[in-house]
């Protein structure tokens, strides 16, 4: 991952980046009543949760990396100051209405089971989780080898992990469905399951059982 500077200057730039991260956001906003309490875990440098805060929801940003953390503090310093954004260690001491995780956090992890049970600790009765992952499923990583080889895998087991990619590890729907049970359920998928072939990145929502 770049650092917090130069990541930012291209995660803002690049139009597709802005797209995802526009339908990401629209979703999370549309599902959240008036003035919740959020965190954004995997926060980068802060460009959701000053989007939250201008709705007039407060945020609670995990972010494990130092430059993205340093990047945050100061892009996010006016909200920081109020209390509108308050940087905090995972995980919070605060139950939320609702835990965000935008841009492939989660492909990072490599126990969903355990971080979905932490969820769970965190989240209110009636609150959600909302993550966006890299599609295993995307054609456009057809031109790969690593996808070609994995499919028989993704399709047996719903999952993959490819070492040369710094350990990133592949989730389908139905294997992150089966780590968040039985503390959450999947409600929905975003886009429609047909169309996972045709997006870089899935979203999907989880409500607290």
């Amino acid at each position: 991952m770049l650092a917090g500077e130069p990541y930012h200057r291209s995660i803002s730039a690049n139009p597709r980046d802005q797209r995802t991260r526009d339908r990401f956001l629209r979703l999370a906003l549309g599902l959240l009543p008036p003035s919740q309490r959020i965190l954004d875990f995997g926060a980068g440098t802060g460009l959701d949760a000053k989007a939250y805060t201008a709705a007039g929801h407060t945020v609670w940003v995990h972010e494990p990396d130092e430059s993205q953390r340093a990047y945050l503090a100061d892009y996010c310093r006016a909200e920081i100051a109020r209390r509108a954004i308050i940087p905090t260690t995972y995980p919070p001491a605060e139950k939320l209405k609702a835990i965000t995780a935008n841009f492939a956090v989660l492909n990072l992890i490599p126990d969903l089971a355990t971080l979905f049970e932490s969820f769970s600790r965190v989240i209110d009765d009636d609150g959600f989780v909302l993550v966006s992952l890299l599609s295993p499923y995307f054609l456009g990583d057809a031109r790969y080898d690593w996808w070609r080889a994995n499919l028989v895998r993704l399709f047996r087991d719903g999952q993959y992990t490819i070492a040369r990619q710094n350990w990133v590890h592949r989730y389908g729907p139905r294997a992150v469905a089966r780590a968040a049970a039985p503390h959450f359920r999947l409600e929905e998928i975003h886009p429609h399951r047909a169309a996972l072939w045709m997006q870089q990145y899935m979203f999907l929502l989880f409500r607290r059982i």
